[in-house]
């Protein structure tokens, strides 16, 4: 008879391994510092006595925005520079990798591998979700030599790792020409002070907006440019972490090593690594000692000799 198709569900569910990544939930981080930097500098410019109104330039953002970008798009490669733009989702979205689950995986398979060889992980290599994982395990089932595999899988990082790199530069790039497009900004507002050098009324005005293309330069660079270079280098940093830790569990799933062995090399890139019925019978361990802890009491209560 045909399996119910929940029954089927359940099965593929318990034999598909955990996600890469977790959900693309909100990164508190990114929109929280950001906020706080925002919030920092206009409550300090209120509290001067100062208006929003007087950094509310249009033109200001315009010329260092554009000349901001116009700068980048001349130093950067057109491919490498839309990819770096779908990158900047990865700054708000936590999209940090699964390391206890792909360890958890890892170690599954290796069992499995010991028992029935490695060529039982065939049919579950090709529904592995994560593309690095099935080539890494589809090459240990072909019978590909470890030092092979290595190669490789070594080489698919350091590419990833190179062009993270490279779109992290893009933003590191902006962030350097940002001030300096800020100053220039500042600059042709000074010219126009000058032509109204007659109207000594206007001169103390236009200078202070002059200067709001500075203020947009350096805001731009230091409060999003920069910051968001470092955190597309931070969550590569963690991808590749993720992909080292599936090239040592594979290496020792064909080296044929005992999953308990492969768990302690795994726990150098993870917390420690826990099977799961070790970890239910450790939950069953403490909920039985909190039960027993009132009866320990009231026996040890009955024991104790009453004082003469």
């Amino acid at each position: 008879m045909p399996e119910a198709p929940k029954a089927k569900e359940s099965k593929e569910k318990s034999a598909s391994p955990a996600k890469k990544k977790s959900s693309g939930r909100a990164d508190f981080a990114s929109v929280a510092g950001l906020a706080v930097a925002i919030i920092g500098i206009l409550g300090g410019l209120l509290m001067e006595g100062g208006k929003i109104k007087d950094i509310a330039q249009l033109t200001a953002a315009i010329i260092v925005l554009g000349g901001t970008f116009g700068a980048v798009m001349v130093s950067t490669p057109l491919k490498v520079l839309k990819s770096a733009l779908k990158r900047l989702t990865s700054v708000f979205l936590d999209d940090s990798p699964d390391l206890n689950g792909a360890a958890q995986d890892l170690i599954g398979y290796a069992t499995k591998a010991r028992k029935n060889g490695l060529v039982s992980l065939e049919q579950e290599a090709e529904k592995i979700p994560d593309l690095f994982l099935r080539k890494a395990l589809s090459l240990a089932v072909d019978g590909t030599d470890l030092q092979e595999i290595r190669k490789m899988l070594e080489l698919e990082i350091g590419i990833e790792e190179q062009k993270a790199d490279s779109e992290a530069k893009v933003f590191e790039c902006a962030g350097g020409y940002a001030p300096t497009v800020g100053i220039i900004g500042a600059v042709l507002g000074l010219i126009q002070v000058m032509k109204n050098l007659a109207n000594i009324d206007e001169v103390g005005h236009g200078i202070a907006v002059a200067f709001v293309a500075t203020v947009y330069g350096v805001a731009s660079a230091n409060l999003f440019f920069l910051p968001a270079g470092s955190k597309i280098r931070a969550r590569a940093g963690a991808e590749i972490h993720r992909k080292e830790l599936i090239l040592e569990g594979v290496s020792g799933i064909v080296e044929g090593l005992n999953p308990k062995l492969i768990r302690l090399k795994l726990e150098a890139y993870t917390e420690r690594v826990e099977p799961k019925a070790v970890k239910a019978a450790k939950a069953g361990k403490e909920s039985g000692k909190e039960a027993g802890k009132p009866a320990e009491a009231a026996a040890k209560t009955e024991e104790k000799p009453l004082p003469v």
